[in-house]
């Protein structure tokens, strides 16, 4: 009966870790898209070059290299991934105006 209550214990921490896993490279990969678009339709490419390295947090290789970097896990990188997070959208969509660089873009594509 033990044996089944940590089963189930251990399947719930790991549908818990692969979806948190999903949601970090989903937003990883968006913030570096919003970085790429920013480096080359934008007016500051040292803008949009400086969000894609704020995206390289989402990615959990980068984290993996952080943990032995600094030899001990970061246990704040939920909260540091959700300010950064707020931020990139921040400067994104209010200062770096985002909407107006995705139209250029896809002008040029045409």
């Amino acid at each position: 009966m033990k044996n089944e209550n940590r089963n189930q214990d251990t399947v719930a921490v790991n549908d818990g870790l692969t979806a948190l896993t999903i949601i970090s490279w989903l937003f990883g990969t968006v913030f570096f898209a919003i970085g790429v678009v920013n480096t080359f339709w934008g007016n500051d490419p040292g803008f949009g070059v400086f969000i894609v390295l704020l995206s390289l947090v989402y990615f959990l290789p980068v984290n993996d290299i952080l943990r032995k970097t600094v030899g001990f896990p970061i246990p704040k990188l939920r909260l540091l991934k959700i300010l950064v997070g707020l931020f990139i959208l921040w400067a994104a969509m209010g200062v770096g105006e985002l909407p107006d660089k995705v139209e250029l873009m896809l002008h040029d594509l045409r």
